[in-house]
């Protein structure tokens, strides 16, 4: 959803008196009760963590106050050591501005100004953008290129003498730590979002089934910023105390017996998500867009597609329709010249710098254990092409004989097969495969072709069925050393989460996304998460 998209409360008295016709016409629309399959009345639960008592603007209006004032300060502090950097003389005392050229010192005050103005207009403080990190630098960045772009046409139209190495200070410190401080804030804010706070109190109207399946969604990514709360089924009766489960959370329904403004009342809802527009239709639509006028309370439409990445959606106006355009996904681009040329670049880099460490690996798994250095295993490439992968060994020799009498104790889901204490592993094997150091020999198989540096996960042909929709779908592009499922919990995943991101990964394919999950690699290593 763009930022345009959310039709934030704005003020009108009329629509306080149109709200209980609101309820009513609502009411008299039909719902496909056949899909509401999984309700049942349950007892009360017990009480949840009381929620933050924050309106949702309310801590909007506090978290950007705080970004402003983090952003005076940066913007201060790198013109600042730009002017002490070109001038060689403090920026602060008007006595010593003689030894430098005039205007010197209002230039910098109009370099700062015009900055904290250009984040404000291109709305870089906008806490909606929280749950996009990418979104929020592009705005930074375009505030920054923009003044600076002015700043630089403007002095050579009017031939003003400003230093350009000042400039280049400035634009570069001020830029980094902009960076920098929005990163900080974000960790700041998805903090306090997994503990609960600062999440909006979402409203579903609509389907129980769609409502079910979004709790669940935003319940297993707290980055979202949302939690349900309640779903209305305006033309359907509630049972007492109906409710359906998701993971922890047990989330009330309500029926006709309940207008629109009891329904908002439930947990303070500060957000509304319409999932069935089908029966509203557009004259149902518009009336409640007018009963939530007078309210604070966002109106959001979901369009029920999931697993789409924000490249793929564009947004588009017909016949004053808002409209989702979704493009189809780039399998050609994933085998470009280009992304060859920096996998095999890439792959080369790496094998380069950690040659120490390989080599030290490979000196110790010599000494320790008995067996060939290198394990080789048959892996499904693209196209269906089978390969042999290359890693380190980790286990005992002949390990794969033992995997058939350990099989009932997998930790894994699905076909996977894992053992968090595995027997057969080695004590150097366990070091190796804590910080991925047996997987390094993968990066051969990138120079030779077979892999590539960030792709699918490269399954063995007993995991998966090679006649599926999702084998042939994910076998259009190569497979990884890395991917969404590496920096996403890695052994830890359930079955169903590694296929849904394998193939979130083919049909959403992007340079840019990989150079953001090789990053996101480099920290899941070092944390040694879910890997054993």
């Amino acid at each position: 959803m763009s930022d345009d998209q959310n039709a934030v409360g704005f003020g009108g008295g009329a629509a306080r008196e149109r709200t209980d016709n609101v309820a009513q016409d609502l009411q008299g629309l039909r719902f496909d009760v056949t899909k509401t399959s999984g309700l049942h009345v349950v007892d009360p639960p017990p009480e949840r963590p009381a929620p933050t008592t924050m309106s949702r603007s309310s801590w909007e209006r506090k978290v950007a106050r705080r970004i402003l004032l983090t952003d005076a300060l940066v913007v201060a502090f790198a013109v600042a050591l730009a002017h002490v950097l070109r001038y060689h003389v403090l920026p602060v005392p008007p006595d010593i501005l003689a030894k430098v050229s005039p205007g010197v010192w209002e230039v910098s005050i109009g370099v700062f100004v015009g900055w904290m103005i250009a984040l404000s207009v291109f709305r870089t403080r906008d806490p909606k953008t929280f749950d996009n990190g990418s979104r929020q630098y592009q705005r930074v960045a375009r505030s920054t290129f923009t003044l600076f772009g002015w700043v630089a046409i403007t002095a050579l139209l009017l031939k003003w003498e400003i230093s350009r190495g000042f400039l280049a200070i400035s634009f570069a410190v001020g830029t980094t730590l902009l960076f920098m401080e929005r990163r900080a804030w974000r960790t700041w804010v998805l903090r306090k979002r997994r503990k609960g706070d600062y999440l909006a109190r979402v409203l579903v109207i609509g389907g129980v089934r769609s409502a079910k399946a979004m709790t669940l969604r935003f319940s297993e990514d707290a980055v979202s910023g949302f939690r349900v709360v309640g779903v209305w089924v305006p033309d359907r009766v509630a049972a007492p105390n109906e409710r359906f489960h998701a993971n922890d959370l047990a989330v009330p329904v309500l029926g006709t017996e309940s207008d629109l403004g009891q329904a908002l009342g439930v947990d303070a809802v500060d957000t509304v998500v319409v999932t069935d527009t089908e029966h509203l239709g557009h004259d149902g639509m518009r009336e409640l867009a007018w009963a939530l006028e007078d309210r604070d309370v966002n109106l959001l439409v979901a369009p029920n597609v999931v697993d789409v990445a924000g490249p793929r959606i564009h947004l588009q106006a017909h016949g004053n329709m808002p409209l989702i355009y979704l493009s189809g996904p780039s399998y050609s681009k994933a085998r470009s010249l280009r992304r060859t040329v920096f996998d095999r670049s890439f792959a080369a880099l790496v094998l380069i710098f950690s040659s120490p460490v390989l080599l030290a690996a490979i000196l110790a798994i010599r000494l320790t254990s008995r067996g060939p250095i290198f394990y080789r295993s048959e892996r499904i490439g693209t196209d269906g092409v089978r390969f042999q992968m290359l890693k380190l060994r980790t286990m005992i020799q002949n390990a794969d004989q033992m995997q058939e009498e350990l099989h009932t104790h997998s930790d894994g889901n699905g076909p996977l097969f894992k053992l968090v204490d595995d027997p057969r592993v080695t004590r150097v094997g366990r070091f190796l495969r804590r910080y991925s150091i047996d997987e390094l020999p993968q990066f051969v198989n990138v120079l030779k072709g077979d892999m590539s540096v960030v792709g699918p996960r490269p399954w063995v042909d007993t995991e998966v069925d090679p006649y599926s929709d999702f084998m042939r779908r994910r076998v259009l592009v190569k497979q990884g050393v890395t991917g969404l499922w590496q920096v996403s919990g890695r052994s830890d995943l359930t079955w169903e989460d590694s296929v849904r991101l394998d193939l979130d990964y083919v049909e959403n394919w992007t340079m840019l996304r990989d150079m953001q999950i090789i990053f996101r690699t480099a920290r899941a290593v070092l944390a040694s998460r879910g890997a054993y």
